[in-house]
């Protein structure tokens, strides 16, 4: 028996529907609804369900569990293995790099046996966000998240990135949770005092409601309720409906309430025996039951407020069928149902209930049977996978074995930690830690290393760093090799943290334990962190001392071998030496993709590939493999390796002047990048947002660009170089302020020497070698450009158009034209550095008298009069003018005039009389045409002639209906 209408809750039930209504129409939101056990939270959500699925939204629904609160994502899991089971198809191809994220959740979407894409807890929220909102797209979705108060660290931090990004999703989020504090309560409140969703506090209701619920209950009308069932269900329930419904079931099974043909009536003879509390109703119930079926029940309230079938089988060993008589009996049917969402698995009626029955049995009669459970669990599920591992972690403990307990909870916390739950496996593991202090010390360091790493990732580095005591506290127990792993695991959380010199004490005292003798394996895992170190270091010299280091790790990591170790140290050689020899830096990614490949590591392989790729886009201007490793990352839903090759796709876009391509790209990796804190990429492509400006010539935009960038990331000193060399120098040159760009290309040149860094593009090796040629003789400069020149093909162009300067300023102008020549061959992908390139060699070529500087500057003019750069077009026509050459008047049409005409001189004018030439009309037709002399029109075909070098009309209207008709 059951109410059949919800009592009291009327406004909470308005708000609801509202938030259903505002999330379909696209403006989504979060409910939480917070009250104690048996308030009705449950019963709520399940007609807030009703309701969503009434006017077609797709739902979701997962509960989260008192038996293993620490298991990630469990409420997760089951709310998006409830949407696939669904029925109606879900489009996952639309979330692209997200959807094989969601592998962590379900196992049919990892697109490999243990690959789980990026690690970040973030961007799986992303993934959930994702799902949702293509979920909902046609009519909204909900998702449903019960008992939050028992969620992992995950599922609250899922959580709460979800409530912060739906207001733009077509999805309502309504959770529910007990006012126990803790981190649930702290994330809901938290929640409300933002503004970004609605708490809902759900109180008990008073005595005209519970008259109200009782005579639902009943069937019948409030006045046909005896007053004396109000009183004793008042007096029992204090206005909790779960304990109403409990209370009126206990007094009709004991007959003390009864349904006559009168209508219902009370026994005073019985009442004497008229229940008291919930748990004396439930240890009435459960005393009716028999020794076997209580057995059965009691194994399962010990795994939680759900419990499979198989397992309770093993504890009891009942056969198939007396299990599932006693379990659908009448009396085990109050305490338990068949779990609707889970084939095989029971739930108790009400969490309630499985708490009350763990408070009835005697605590020896409780640990024979947690044993009992516990070796049942490990019978049925050998190794103890996924949240079984914690499960009888739990079970040994309640049975008394703290030493097997704390092992299981080590096991479980490693694993966690394995899949990127670094909060949950924080937890686990400090309870393993507790439970072993009585344990070998050995057992304890195998769990204390762990821990530290676990902490490092979940961002808890203070608490990682204060293990630092307890680390020397074991060192007369330990072994040098395990203290030594220890010191490096404290030594990368430094690194973190940014705590250098704590780092490399840590390092130091690591390898003073390791001592001469060490073996290598155990010296590459400290040198990896010792290099991770060093590279932050300021100064001159570190970048050697790194690359030894990397090189050292890379052959030992090779020989162990330690594939990720040796992948690391590869990498870090790459960056490194492709200053130097872009060739052996290519070499070296290759080696540590290789080593990917080999070892199953697609994660390092796609970093690799966008390393390969940024070097392929330097060299050769060719984004190919960027692009591949974009593809990749999307597949396999590497996400932060996706956005990294995106922003160097943004980078080339810019140097290609595809302005709209590179926007386009910096903003949806700056909006995605934020929302996942990925900040590293953030502050790269906010960098880029002003590249892109100073690219363009746009100085206001690039200032407020840097400005945005130091109020998001602090002081930029570590990108000075970029900042002045490819973004403020160049800026300046678009100006036609070459002063300010030697001044601007000095500071990129001195912030790099100050702090030598694997910063590529800075112009030490192409602009700056071209404003120091122009300026004049300079024997550094020009012994530089005598020797072999940069491979980066942006920086190479301007190595070329200087060494064309030089040239011509001694008197070799075909040395110096064929350089241009060179030069313009070079930079063909990068219009804009291009044309610069030739705007600035002009110039020199016409005061040294070589070359064709008159066709340059035509063709940079006409370059840069379309790009609306009208400093460097203006000193173009200027230097024209200077060079004794009639400049054409800009006029409407101009940017029609095909490049190759406009780079001959061709006006607007003289183009409309080449056009009608193809119509082979005479000259008087043509003036006719265009409201022109004769005359005119002949002097327009003359100098067509001339410009184009064809020898008659009939040539030139052959050339335009071959060249601009078709």
């Amino acid at each position: 028996m059951r109410s059949s209408i919800i009592v009291g809750r009327e406004d909470e039930q308005r708000r609801i529907r509202q938030g259903l209504s505002a999330a379909r129409a696209g403006h989504g939101g979060a409910i939480f609804l917070v009250g104690e056990g048996g308030i009705g939270k449950s019963r709520l959500a399940a007609a807030v369900a009703d309701l969503a699925y009434g006017s077609g939204m797709r739902l979701m629904r997962g509960r989260s569990s008192t038996t293993g609160p620490l298991v990630p994502y469990r409420s997760l899991t089951e709310a998006v293995l409830s949407l696939l089971r669904a029925g109606e198809p879900i489009d996952l191809d639309a979330l692209g790099p997200y959807r094989p994220l969601l592998g962590r959740l379900v196992p049919d979407l990892r697109p490999s046996a243990g690959d789980y894409g990026d690690a970040s807890l973030v961007v799986l929220a992303e993934a959930v966000l994702r799902l949702m909102g293509v979920a909902g797209r046609e009519t909204g979705c909900l998702l449903t998240l019960e008992d939050l108060h028992d969620a992992d660290p995950e599922t609250l931090g899922v959580t709460e990135y979800l409530v912060d990004n739906l207001t733009q999703q077509p999805v309502l989020l309504l959770g529910t949770l007990r006012p126990e504090p803790g981190p649930a309560l702290d994330l809901v409140r938290s929640v409300a005092q933002r503004g970004h969703g609605l708490l809902l506090e759900l109180s008990r209701l008073d005595r005209p409601q519970v008259l109200r619920m009782a005579a639902s209950f009943l069937d019948t009308d409030e006045a046909a309720v005896p007053e004396a069932v109000t009183d004793l269900v008042w007096a029992g329930s204090t206005g909790n409906p779960f304990l109403v419904e409990d209370l009126l079931t206990g007094m009709c099974e004991s007959e003390v309430l009864t349904q006559s043909t009168t209508g219902w009536r009370i026994h005073d003879h019985l009442l004497a025996s008229r229940p008291d509390t919930f748990v004396r109703s439930v240890r009435r119930r459960v005393g009716q039951l028999s020794d076997r079926t209580r057995d059965l029940i009691m194994a399962g309230a010990l795994l939680g407020s759900r419990f499979p079938l198989a397992v309770a089988q093993a504890v009891t060993g009942m056969p198939d069928r007396e299990l599932l008589t006693h379990l659908q009996g009448p009396l085990a049917a109050q305490l338990v149902v068949a779990d609707d969402q889970t084939p095989d698995w029971y739930r108790f009626q009400h969490p309630m209930v499985q708490e009350a029955l763990l408070t009835l049995s005697e605590p020896a009669e409780l640990t024979r049977l947690a044993r009992r459970t516990a070796d049942a669990v490990a019978a049925v599920h050998p190794g103890l996978p996924g949240e079984w591992c914690q499960v009888a972690a739990a079970l040994r403990l309640a049975a008394g074995d703290r030493a097997a307990a704390g092992r299981l909870f080590a096991e479980a916390g490693r694993r966690s930690l394995t899949e990127g739950a670094a909060l949950s496996a924080v937890t686990l593991l400090q309870r393993a830690w507790e439970l072993l202090a009585d344990d070998d010390a050995t057992v304890r360091a195998e769990t204390l290393e762990p821990l530290i790493h676990a902490m490092a990732e979940a961002g808890r580095i203070d608490q990682a760093l204060a293990f630092v005591g307890i680390v020397e506290q074991v060192a007369g127990v330990l072994d040098e090799r395990r203290l030594a792993r220890l010191h490096t695991r404290l030594a990368w959380a430094a690194m973190l943290a940014g705590e250098l010199d704590e780092g490399l004490d840590r390092v130091r005292s690591a390898r003073d334990l390791l001592g001469p003798d060490a073996r290598p394996a155990d010296l590459a895992e400290v040198d990896v962190v010792a290099a991770h170190l060093e590279l932050d270091r300021p100064g001159p010299g570190r970048l050697e001392l790194v690359e030894a280091m990397a090189r050292r790790t890379a052959t030992i990591a090779e020989s162990t071998p330690l594939p990720v170790v040796a992948c690391q140290a590869w990498q870090l050689l790459g960056a490194l030496v492709r200053h130097r020899d872009p060739a052996e830096a290519t070499a070296c990614l290759d080696r540590s993709r290789a080593i990917a490949v080999a070892h199953n590591l697609p994660i390092w392989e796609i970093h690799a590939l966008v390393r390969l790729g940024n070097d392929d886009a330097l060299r050769a201007a060719d984004p190919g493999r960027l692009e591949q490793a974009r593809t990749k990352a999307t597949r396999i839903g590497a996400v932060t390796a996706r956005y990294q090759a995106e922003a160097s796709l943004a980078l080339q876009a810019i140097l290609r002047c595809d302005f709209d391509q590179a926007g386009t790209l910096i903003d949806e990796v700056c909006t995605a990048t934020g929302r996942l804190q990925l900040l590293e990429t953030t502050e790269y492509v906010m960098l880029l947002r002003m590249v892109l400006a100073a690219h363009q010539g746009r100085r206001r935009e690039m200032d407020e660009a840097f400005r945005h960038l130091e109020d998001a990331h602090g002081d930029q000193t570590r990108n000075s170089p970029r900042v002045h060399g490819l973004a403020r120098a160049v800026c300046a040159l678009l100006e036609e302020n070459r002063p300010r760009a030697m001044d601007e290309m000095a500071e990129a040149l001195a912030a790099d020497a100050r702090n030598p860094s694997t910063i590529q593009l800075v112009g030490r090796d192409g602009m700056h070698l071209l404003l120091v040629a122009l300026r004049g003789r300079d024997e550094e400069t020009e012994r530089r450009l005598a020797g072999p020149l940069t491979p980066f093909r942006w920086d190479r162009q301007f190595a070329l158009f200087a060494r064309a300067v030089v040239a011509g300023r001694a008197g070799d102008g075909p040395a110096a034209a064929a350089a241009v020549a060179e030069a313009t061959r070079v930079g063909q992908p990068y219009p804009m550095g291009r044309h610069l390139g030739l705007r600035l060699v002009a110039e020199a070529a016409l005061a040294d008298g070589w070359g064709t500087p008159v066709d340059w500057l035509r063709a940079a003019e006409a370059h840069f009069h379309a790009a609306d750069v009208s400093a460097v077009a203006g000193a173009c026509r200027t230097l024209l003018r200077t060079a004794g050459v009639r400049v054409s008047q800009r006029r409407t049409g101009f940017q029609q005039i095909p490049g190759a005409l406009r780079t001959a001189g061709v006006t607007v004018r003289e183009f409309e009389v080449l056009q009608l030439l193809v119509e082979r009309l005479s000259n008087r037709e043509i003036a006719e045409r265009l409201f022109l002399s004769t005359r005119t029109v002949e002097r327009h075909i003359s100098n067509l002639i001339v410009k184009t070098g064809l020898p008659n009309r009939i040539a030139l209207s052959e050339f335009v209906a071959r060249e601009y008709r078709g």
